[in-house]
């Protein structure tokens, strides 16, 4: 069964869930006031250098001044290619995951402050978002994505996908690249490109080019600091990276967006077959494939398992501990045996939750201990292999005598979580509840479902006064298009005693 793309595409807020088997295994969501950065290029300023943490912090125009560690700066192409490839020269790294800024570790030649000083401009890259109090993580090594290529214009060097396997075909690849490309300048051949003809491949290096040669004249003219290239919005972007043969339908819920996806994909994947519908249905297009309650399931610290037993997932700045228990469920034989079938039920779950909450960083699993070694390396196997479906890169460890696995995941974005929630001003910052962003978005979808099913001319939603103060602010443009839409008249009411979580809608 292939997978689907599942666009809900409003003013205020895009999401995009991958569905796989009936099942959504991951989630986008951009904000039109909290757009993703990752892939803008900016000119920049360095404010301060760093020799004891080896790094240096530049000023990009962002409310946080941005980071930079030493094996992201580089002080001219020589120097860069061998902190790159020093000792290697025919590894094809760096490895393309689903996130195409990958960079393999470096060993710097000299030290920061013989490479920066402070005052000094240099273009830079959002290598990562700013997470939680962090600033935005930046690089100068420039690559831009497109749909078959990742290009580096100051890097002379082929790349190619690990995840391409055949080795006749990562040479066919390489070959391709090294007779078309440029001298000088540098491509990684990504996953997506394995079979793919070389009038694709052009096309690709070609807008690249285009796009970079932009780049390099804005950069002459433009003040210090300053936005040169923004990277495609999240719709594109999912399209780009995701949209493989794999993916063979596209459903999206607005018509602009149905024609920029068809434009793209016309475009930059016009030989890949694929199917796609513009939803126009009354019932909003989450409910329609029952997405809304897998999301909230997403957001709460217990996972119930079919078996009866369950998972406590609790994320902390540090990172992130998953915690399997029984439960309900006591097993029909003995205690091993109990034991080991929760352990490998959980472990599907574990993968699926990582993936859908995109937790990164630092993750440790506390499976139920089991006394014996051949039990402890069948669940070991199995979290391999659930893994294995999961474009972000993992590392794992074996299970120790406690029952315990140490791994890593690759973190690029926030996590669910802290995209939807914030700190809970009732616990003083010990638990998360729903933004008020969110919860303002919820009441949206919520008017919508009401004012489809219930005659009348006037609408009031009574809310927390901080919610309130924001529907009449900044989100009061989401009120107008669904006045506007069902001809009806709403009010907004505060209501001091309400939970932010909380709100009431009547329509008479």
């Amino acid at each position: 069964m292939g997978a689907e793309l599942v666009i809900n595409a409003a003013s205020h807020e895009t999401r995009i869930a991958l569905i796989e088997n009936g099942t959504i295994t991951e989630l986008y969501i951009e904000r039109s006031r909290e757009k993703g950065i990752v892939g803008n290029i900016y000119k920049g300023r360095v404010i301060r250098v760093l020799p004891g943490m080896q790094a240096a912090f530049v000023d990009i125009g962002l409310e946080k001044a941005a980071f930079l560690y030493v094996a992201d700066v580089f002080d001219a192409i020589e120097e860069y290619e061998s902190l790159l490839y020093a000792g290697n020269k025919k590894d094809d790294e760096p490895v393309e995951e689903q996130d195409s800024n990958d960079r393999p570790e470096f060993r710097p030649l000299h030290p920061i402050e013989d490479l920066l000083q402070e005052g000094q401009e240099l273009l830079v890259q959002i290598s990562k978002e700013p997470l939680g109090t962090k600033g935005a993580r930046i690089t100068s090594h420039i690559s831009l994505p497109g749909r078959h290529l990742v290009y580096m214009p100051t890097v002379d060097h082929i790349g190619i996908s690990r995840r391409i396997e055949d080795e006749e075909e990562r040479e066919r690849l390489r070959e391709a690249v090294d007779r078309l490309k440029k001298p000088g300048s540098g491509y990684i051949v990504r996953t997506v490109s394995e079979g793919k003809s070389e009038e694709d491949l052009v096309a690709d290096m070609q807008y690249l080019s285009t796009v970079w040669e932009e780049i390099s004249k804005r950069q002459l003219k433009a003040a210090v600091p300053s936005l040169l290239h923004s990277d495609l919005d999240v719709v594109q972007k999912v399209v780009r990276d995701i949209v493989t043969e794999q993916v063979d339908k596209i459903v999206v819920d607005s018509k602009i967006d149905y024609d920029r996806i068809v434009h793209f994909i016309s475009t930059f994947a016009s030989k890949m077959k694929y199917t796609i519908e513009l939803y126009d249905e009354e019932e909003p297009i989450f409910d329609h494939y029952g997405l809304e309650v897998e999301i909230s399931r997403a957001l709460g610290r217990k996972v119930w398992l079919k078996s009866g037993g369950y998972i406590i997932i609790e994320q902390t700045e540090a990172l992130s501990a998953v915690d399997v228990n029984t439960g309900r469920f006591v097993g029909k034989h003995n205690l091993e045996d109990t034991i080991l079938k929760t352990n490998l039920e959980a472990v599907k779950e574990i993968a699926y939750q990582l993936r859908l909450r995109n937790i990164g960083g630092i993750i440790i699993i506390d499976f139920i201990d089991m006394e014996k070694e051949v039990n402890r390396e069948k669940v070991y196997g199995a979290l391999e292999e659930a893994l294995k479906a999961d474009k972000s890169k993992t590392n794992i460890l074996k299970i120790s005598e406690l029952g315990l696995v140490e791994m890593t995941r690759k973190r690029v974005r926030e996590n669910i979580s802290r995209m939807m929630c914030e700190p809970c001003s009732y616990c003083e910052g010990r638990g998360y509840i729903k933004s008020k962003i969110t919860v303002c978005h919820e009441i949206f979808r919520e008017l919508r479902r009401e004012m489809l099913d219930v005659r009348g001319t006037k609408a009031t939603v009574t809310v927390h006064p901080q919610v309130a103060d924001l529907l009449y602010d900044e989100e009061r443009r989401g009120l107008e298009e669904l006045e506007k839409k069902f001809k009806k008249r709403i009010t907004v009411r505060a209501k001091p005693g309400f939970h932010q979580e909380q709100f009431e809608i009547t329509i008479n």
